[in-house]
C-alpha cells in the first residue's frame, strides 16, 4: 500500500478545521479531496494547488488571486467557495461538495447526452458564464470536467472560474488551458472575452452530443494547431439526431471568429431556452392518429386489398376482365375511404378536428427527421452508392415497365375478345412480367426517396390537411354529433383555440343569428390561418437572425429583423382579432350584446385579415428579393 505523503502533511496542517476523508480526483491544476468541516459538520471539497507548483511565488499569488474573485460569484449554477488560504505552503480554497459526476464522466459512462437534458445543461452553464461574465470574470477552461451535474436534481453546476488558467492547467508552450477546448483566439495568446468562454462551451456541447472532440492529434501541439487553422465540422454532418436549431446554435459557437459567435452568454442562454422549449404535447389518440389510424398501410388493409383481388379475380371469370378490372378499381377507392372516414369518426368523436391534425403532422415530421438523420449518419457509403445506382437504373426501368404492362394488358383483353391465339399468350406473359419489375422498381424508388424525407408522413399529411382531409372529417362529424371535449388541447396554438371556440359558439346562435353573421366562419378560418402561417414565418424568421453573428450586421440583417417584428405584431393583432370576436359571441349568448355590435367587431377583423395578408404578399417578394432563407453574414468590411 503506497502511503501519499501530500494527504498526510496537508491533513496535519488542516487539523481541527477540516477532517480529509479521500482523495477526489487531480489533475494538472491540483488535487481534490473530500474533506468534513469540523465546526459546520458538513461535506466540503478542498482543492489544493500542487505543492511543487505553490512554490512559484507568480503562480501563488495569481492562484489565490483568481480563486478569491470566484469566491465572490454568488450563482444556483456555480459551486460557491467558501474559503481561499495559504498555509504554511499549501495553497488552497474550500467550496461546496457537490453529489454527482462531471459532464465527461456522465458521456464516458453512458454514452452522448439526449437533445433534451443536453440542451437544458447547456442552458444552465451559460447562465452561470453570463453572471461571471457581467461579474468581470472571464472562465478560461470551459470543459466536460468543469461541469459538475447534481445528483437527483441533474443541475449543472461550473467549477474553477479562472482558477485553471491562473494555474497554467495543461499549458502548452506557455499557454494555459485544455487544448481540445480552447478558442483559437486564446491557443494564439491574443486579448480574449467573454465570447472565449461561447467557443469552449461549443466545443463542450459538441462532446457531449456526440461523444467526440472537434479535434484530436497525437499531441497537444497538433490539436492547438487544429483549433486555429481548420473549421469545425458541423456537428448536424455526424448523424446527430438533433433539432436544426439547436445544432446550429453550437456551429455558431464554433465560429473561428469571436464576431461570428453569439454576442454573450445571456443571448446563448435566450436561444438556448428557445430550442428547449418542448413541442406542443400532442395527445396520444392524435399520435395514434397519425402513425397509424389516419394511413391504409396496416394489416387490415393488406387484408382488404387481398379481398378486393380475388373478389376481382372471381368476377373477371364469372362475368368477363372489365368487371373485374371495375371491382377492383372501385375496391382501391371505396375501401380505403370508409377506413378513413370512420378512422376520422373516432377522432371526432374524443373531441377533435380535422385542424388538430396539422400540428400532430408536423410533430411526427419533425421527430421522423432527426430519426433521419440519425439513420442516414450511420449508414455506410458503400449501401448508400449501391441503392444510388439502383435507383438510377430503377428510374427509367419503372416508367418502361408500366407502359409496356398497360399496352400488353390492352392487347391482351382485346385478343380474348375476338382472337384467342398464341399472340394473346405472348401479350399475357409480357404483362405478367413487366408488372413485377413495375414493382420492384417503384420500391427501390420509394426506398430513396424514404432516406431523404418522410414519404409516408408527408403523403398522409397532405391527405389528411387538405380537401379530402376536410371532406372526411365533415361526414365523421355528421356520424359522431355527439363530440365529447378532448382531455388535452396542449397541442393547438392559441389562434387554433380561439378559432375553434368561436366556430362552436356561433354554431350555438339561433339560425337568424347565424344568417345575419353569415361572413363570420369565412372571417375566422381567414384569421387563423394567417395567424398560424405569421407564427411559423415569425420563427423562421427569428431563426435566421439567431444565426447572424453579434457585431456588425449589415443592411439584410436589418431588413429581415424589422421584416420579424412586423411579423410578430401583425401575428399578435390577428389573435386579437379572434379573441374579440369569441367575446363578442360569448356576450350574445349572455345577452348583453347584439348582432349589431359584433358585426362592428366583425368588419374592423375582416380588415385585419386583409392587411395581415398584404403583408404576407409584401413579406414574399421580400424574401425573394433577399434570397431567403439563406445564411446571413456580416457586411464585408
Amino acid at each position: 500500500m503506497s502511503i501519499d505523503h501530500t494527504f498526510i502533511a496537508f491533513q496535519g496542517v488542516l487539523a481541527g478545521r477540516y477532517s480529509l476523508d479521500r482523495e477526489l480526483g487531480r489533475g494538472g491544476m491540483g488535487i481534490v479531496y473530500l474533506a468534513r468541516e469540523v465546526h459546520l459538520d458538513r461535506l466540503v471539497a478542498i482543492k489544493l494547488l500542487p505543492p511543487e507548483r505553490a512554490v512559484e511565488g507568480d503562480l501563488r499569488e495569481r492562484f489565490l488571486r483568481e480563486a478569491r474573485l470566484a469566491a465572490k460569484l454568488s450563482h444556483p449554477n456555480i459551486i460557491p467557495i467558501h474559503a481561499v488560504d495559504d498555509v504554511e505552503g499549501f495553497v488552497f480554497f474550500v467550496m461546496s461538495y457537490v453529489d454527482g459526476e462531471t459532464l465527461a464522466d456522465r458521456v464516458r459512462t453512458r454514452g452522448p447526452l439526449p437533445a433534451g437534458d443536453g440542451t437544458r445543461i447547456l442552458r444552465e452553464v451559460a447562465w452561470a458564464l453570463a453572471y461571471a461574465h457581467g461579474q468581470g470574470l472571464v472562465h478560461r477552461d470551459v470543459k466536460p470536467d468543469n461541469i459538475l451535474l447534481e445528483s437527483g436534481s441533474g443541475r449543472a453546476l461550473v467549477a474553477d472560474f479562472g482558477i485553471a488558467a491562473a494555474a497554467g492547467d495543461a499549458g502548452v508552450d506557455g499557454i494555459a488551458g485544455t487544448p481540445e477546448f480552447m478558442s483559437p483566439e486564446q491557443v494564439m495568446g491574443q486579448p480574449m472575452d467573454a465570447r472565449s468562454d461561447l467557443y469552449s462551451l461549443g466545443a463542450t456541447a459538441f462532446y457531449a452530443f456526440t461523444g467526440r472532440l472537434i479535434f484530436e492529434g497525437k499531441t497537444a501541439t497538433e490539436v492547438l494547431a487544429k483549433q486555429v487553422a481548420e473549421a469545425a465540422p458541423p456537428i448536424a454532418s455526424l448523424g446527430t439526431p438533433l433539432p436544426r436549431r439547436l445544432g446550429a446554435i453550437i456551429d455558431r459557437c464554433l465560429a473561428k471568429l469571436p464576431a461570428e459567435r453569439p454576442a454573450n452568454a445571456g443571448v446563448l442562454a435566450e436561444q438556448l431556452a428557445a430550442a428547449l422549449e418542448q413541442r406542443r404535447e400532442v395527445p396520444a389518440a392524435l399520435r395514434s392518429f397519425v402513425k397509424r389510424d389516419g394511413r391504409v398501410d396496416g394489416a387490415g388493409a393488406l387484408l382488404g386489398s387481398l379481398g378486393t383481388f380475388v373478389g376481382g379475380v372471381l368476377g373477371a371469370a364469372a362475368f368477363g376482365p372489365w368487371v373485374g378490372f371495375s371491382i377492383i378499381g372501385a375496391g382501391l377507392v371505396l375501401m380505403p375511404l370508409t377506413y378513413l372516414t370512420f378512422a376520422a369518426r373516432g377522432l371526432a368523436r374524443a373531441g377533435f378536428t380535422q385542424r388538430d391534425l396539422e400540428p400532430a403532422f408536423r410533430a411526427e415530421s419533425e421527430i421522423a427527421r432527426e430519426e433521419r438523420l440519425a439513420a442516414n449518419g450511420i449508414a455506410s457509403t458503400r449501401g448508400e452508392a449501391l441503392l444510388g445506382s439502383v435507383v438510377r437504373i430503377s428510374a427509367p426501368v419503372a416508367g418502361v415497365s408500366l407502359l409496356t404492362f398497360l399496352t400488353s394488358f390492352a392487347i391482351f383483353d382485346v385478343n380474348l375478345v375476338f382472337a384467342r391465339g398464341s399472340f394473346a399468350q405472348f401479350a399475357g406473359l409480357v404483362a405478367g412480367i413487366s408488372m413485377p419489375t413495375f414493382m420492384a422498381s417503384a420500391i427501390a424508388l420509394t426506398l430513396r426517396m424514404q432516406r431523404r424525407s418522410d414519404v409516408d408522413t408527408e403523403f398522409w399529411g397532405g391527405v389528411w390537411k387538405g380537401r379530402i382531409g376536410r371532406t372526411l372529417f365533415a361526414i365523421a362529424e355528421r356520424l359522431a354529433p355527439q363530440r365529447q371535449r378532448s382531455s388535452a388541447m396542449t397541442h393547438r396554438a392559441t389562434e387554433l383555440s380561439l378559432g375553434l371556440a368561436a366556430e362552436q359558439l356561433f354554431a350555438q346562435l339561433p339560425k337568424e343569428s347565424r344568417e345575419a353573421l353569415a361572413e363570420l366562419p369565412d372571417v375566422l378560418r381567414r384569421l387563423q390561418a394567417d395567424a398560424a402561417e405569421l407564427r411559423q414565418r415569425h420563427d423562421e424568421l427569428a431563426d435566421a437572425l439567431s444565426g447572424a453573428p453579434g457585431a456588425d450586421h449589415g443592411a439584410e440583417y436589418d431588413a429581415i429583423r424589422a421584416l420579424r417584428d412586423e411579423t410578430r405584431a401583425k401575428q399578435v393583432q390577428a389573435i386579437g382579432a379572434l379573441e374579440t370576436i369569441r367575446l363578442g359571441l360569448l356576450r350574445m349568448h349572455a345577452g348583453v350584446a347584439t348582432v349589431e355590435s359584433l358585426t362592428t367587431h366583425l368588419g374592423a377583423a375582416a380588415d385585419v385579415a386583409a392587411d395581415v395578408e398584404r403583408l404576407i404578399a409584401a413579406r414574399q417578394e421580400v424574401e425573394r428579393a433577399l434570397r431567403f432563407p439563406r445564411e446571413i453574414s456580416p457586411t464585408p468590411a
